[in-house]
């Protein structure tokens, strides 16, 4: 039996209408859009609109919660060099304690500045080099979780 992956996109800045869902079918099959907007906490949100804004690529959300997994979402990114996946992350810490209060409770990789985890026990962000982000594949990994790709559609 085929099983059936579900992608859905969303627009920077959180659940707004215009998202799409998109259910991409076995091999052959025709591809099926359905106009659903998925709703993501505020938090969650926040932090892909500052990672967008601070012109990350690849910005998707993995919704864990159904995948049994130890928090809610993950925000994964990638940065072009050392500096800007560095300037993402300070910019992701920055807003979310003066937007909405919140601190992360871990925050690893900062010195390296390869793949930069920030904990916010509800959700994880990660901010990745290019080739640490396909080393660990952690949206490979964590295959059985609902993805939203997100875009910035100005």
């Amino acid at each position: 039996m085929a099983t059936t992956k579900t992608t859905r996109a969303v627009k920077a800045g959180g659940a707004r209408k215009g998202a799409t869902t998109r259910k991409t079918a076995p091999a052959g099959a025709g591809q099926a859009t359905v106009a659903k907007t998925p709703k993501l906490p505020r938090s969650v949100s926040g932090a892909v609109r500052v990672a967008l804004d601070r012109k990350a690529e690849d910005v998707i959300v993995l919704d864990l919660r159904k995948a049994g997994g130890f928090t809610d979402y993950f925000v994964i990114c990638t940065g072009t060099n050392p500096r800007q996946i560095n300037a993402i992350a300070d910019a992701v810490r920055d807003t979310l304690r003066k937007e909405f209060g919140e601190r992360p409770a871990l925050a690893e990789g900062v010195h390296k500045s390869e793949w930069i985890l920030l904990d916010y026990f509800n959700f994880v962000v990660h901010v990745f080099s290019r080739d640490c982000r396909a080393f660990y594949g952690l949206e490979r990994l964590w295959g059985n979780a609902e993805r939203y790709e997100c875009a910035d559609r100005h």
